[in-house]
């Protein structure tokens, strides 16, 4: 590993689900102390952190708890990419070597029920409100099923998807929803908007995931397998494209953040979508794990019916996909699930997956997020042979 590489030499997570009488700092608390303990070094010695969370309180706040060292501590909110830009802004601080050692972190404690969301936040008027777009599920819904309707994709690929997922959530410890739904009960599961079903969707939910990073001239002093961050990128959305609170739809062709967003990772890791070996891209419902999948240049459009027919996104198979259930078994602390991804591909890289290993020694890992109004962060995460 070279000096000015950044990797990743521990991690914590506290479990995602419903937590009562626990706050989200509560949590993001337990998370840290379980990085720094995996790394192995105090919070004194962590010269700069990074945290996020949607609704569940300040994170600079837990210098009260962790330390008064007087350490820098940026707080970063970008919907359900809060994860993958803190991590952006934690990598882009070891880069610039204003740090050597830096935490970063993401928190959420949702309450039961649906995300609110105010039009006024995004820049839209009340009418946009009226429309019905602001109900996340009516939108998901509208993207997936044209995109089944340009591609060819059947509702029963759509089950698959949260049928695999509640397969690896079930044999997760930190999972949170951990019963194995078969393809017919989630097909069979009561409709939400039309074709995603009950089954289909993630749930608000609480949790925390705190990661240690180090450039790398230490990570070997650290850690004895680092996980190394080939790249982290960021992009927002361009003209046209359509995306969660954004009205706009262009003739085709169009491109969404995910898109350019993993084009860079690709580029700038000098890596192949296809030396991917495993993988966590967004799945706040089966719809989105479907067109993300394609978006990342994981797979072709269309080409995912015939991908999930063959189990090739199972831990077993060619592309290991969400191998910890995703945000379908773990539900969405929006400000801690971007981290959880990584937390996750750093573990199996590693050879430490709590939940089922992903066989053969994966080398190359890859994350995506997405999140409101549009942008998407996504990593390659790579790691030397054993």
């Amino acid at each position: 590993m070279r000096a000015d590489d950044v990797a990743v030499v521990g991690g914590g997570l506290h479990a995602f689900g419903r937590h009562e009488g626990r706050t989200g700092l509560d949590m993001a608390e337990v998370a840290v102390r379980a990085a720094l303990d995996d790394a192995g070094v105090r919070w004194a010695d962590v010269d700069l952190a990074v945290g996020g969370s949607n609704v569940s309180g300040k994170p600079d706040s837990l210098v009260a708890r962790l330390g008064l060292t007087g350490l820098p501590f940026t707080t970063v909110r970008n919907g359900c990419a809060t994860g993958g830009v803190a991590l952006a802004t934690a990598v882009s601080a070891l880069q610039s070597r204003r740090a050597e050692l830096v935490v970063v972190l993401g928190f959420d404690a949702h309450e039961r029920g649906a995300f609110a969301a105010d039009p006024a936040a995004y820049g839209l008027g009340e009418w946009y409100a009226s429309s019905g777009l602001m109900v996340t599920t009516q939108y998901f819904a509208m993207r997936t099923r044209r995109y089944q309707h340009e591609h060819g994709v059947s509702d029963l690929a759509l089950a698959r998807i949260a049928s695999r997922a509640f397969r690896n959530g079930a044999a997760h410890p930190t999972a949170w929803r951990r019963t194995p739904w078969t393809e017919e009960e989630v097909l069979a599961s009561a409709p939400v908007n039309d074709p995603l079903t009950t089954y289909m969707f993630c749930q608000p939910s609480q949790g925390a995931v705190a990661l240690v990073l180090a450039r790398g001239d230490r990570a070997a002093d650290l850690c004895p397998r680092p996980v190394r961050l080939a790249s982290v990128t960021q992009r927002t959305r361009r003209f046209g494209s359509f995306e969660v609170f954004s009205p706009g739809l262009a003739p085709d062709p169009w491109h969404s953040p995910s898109v350019d967003a993993a084009a860079a990772a690709f580029a700038e890791a000098g890596v192949a979508p296809a030396d991917v070996q495993v993988a966590q891209v967004q799945d706040t419902d089966s719809g989105s794990e479907l067109v993300h999948l394609a978006e990342t240049g994981l797979c072709a459009h269309g080409a995912q019916e015939q991908l999930l027919a063959d189990g090739a996104t199972d831990v077993d198979g060619v592309l290991p996909v969400n191998t910890d259930g995703g945000c379908l078994a773990n539900g969405e602390p929006v400000g801690a699930s971007g981290l959880r991804q990584v937390h996750e591909v750093v573990r199996q890289l590693q050879g430490r997956a709590a939940g089922a290993q992903v066989p053969g020694g994966p080398r190359v890992g890859f994350t995506h997020v997405y999140g409101a109004p549009g942008i998407s962060a996504c990593a390659v995460l790579t790691a030397d042979a054993p």
